[in-house]
């Protein structure tokens, strides 16, 4: 079936000498993967490979025969335009690490208007915007309302986070716990805005650790989830 629809690049890969195998979620069917033959062996080519570097946000027209194997794509279009997120050294280091992450925590392979809203607004608002070093932070945490596993904020004067039940208490157990400096930096990222952002102070140390807790809750929560290797990049240029 033919279908038009637009689309986030979540990585590309390369796949012989001439091709390419793009993984995206599509606001139509979710996560997509495409084969492209031929994409790298032509200058001249109508699809070019500079679509498809990650969190592209595209609008395709593509076969989708929804057996499980690989698709295809018969033309392409960027729909919303870059400015800053592929040249800014810092942003571009961020994208790495956001495409990965999204790619290992995204796999329903069926339509979520939300989720895609919510990617479509919060990478159009990091292109326009000046980067602070904790948007991937927040990013993440927001993240989870569309991936089911926003902390519960009930209790946020308890003395821990249970990283695995995803609520606050008082006693400890022997899951993953968030507690002391770096609960306090945790809570600030609770029902905030990208706006809000310049707002928040952190240390390099603490933001590094804070950002370790994050993945850890998502490997926590996320079937499969493997251990972002972009997230070594990210610590450097954030020091």
């Amino acid at each position: 079936m033919q279908i038009t629809t637009k689309a986030i690049v979540l990585s590309s890969l390369k796949y012989g000498d001439t091709s390419l195998i793009v993984r995206a979620f599509t606001q139509s069917d979710g996560v997509k993967s495409y084969l492209l033959k031929g994409v790298l062996a032509s200058k001249k080519a109508k699809i070019r490979p500079a679509y498809f570097l990650p969190l592209m946000q595209l609008e395709i027209v593509a076969n989708h025969k929804n057996k499980g194997t690989l698709e295809s794509i018969r033309d392409v279009r960027v729909a919303i335009p870059y400015q800053t997120m592929h040249t800014d050294v810092v942003k571009n280091s961020v994208v790495l690490f956001l495409a990965e992450m999204l790619g290992n925590s995204i796999q329903e392979q069926e339509q979520d208007e939300g989720l895609f809203n919510y990617l479509e607004y919060a990478l159009h608002w990091m292109d326009a915007h000046k980067l602070s070093p904790n948007f991937h932070i927040l990013f993440l945490l927001n993240l989870t309302k569309y991936l089911g596993f926003y902390p519960d904020t009930s209790y946020q004067n308890s003395l821990f986070f249970d990283l695995l039940e995803g609520h606050f208490c008082n006693e400890p157990s022997l899951n993953p716990l968030i507690q002391n400096e770096n609960l306090e930096n945790f809570k600030k990222f609770l029902g905030t805005n990208f706006e809000a952002l310049q707002g928040i102070q952190l240390t390099k140390s603490n933001r590094r650790e804070l950002l370790k807790t994050v993945v850890q809750y998502f490997r926590l929560h996320v079937y499969g989830f493997r251990e972002p290797k972009s997230l070594a990049v990210l610590n450097v240029v954030f020091t």
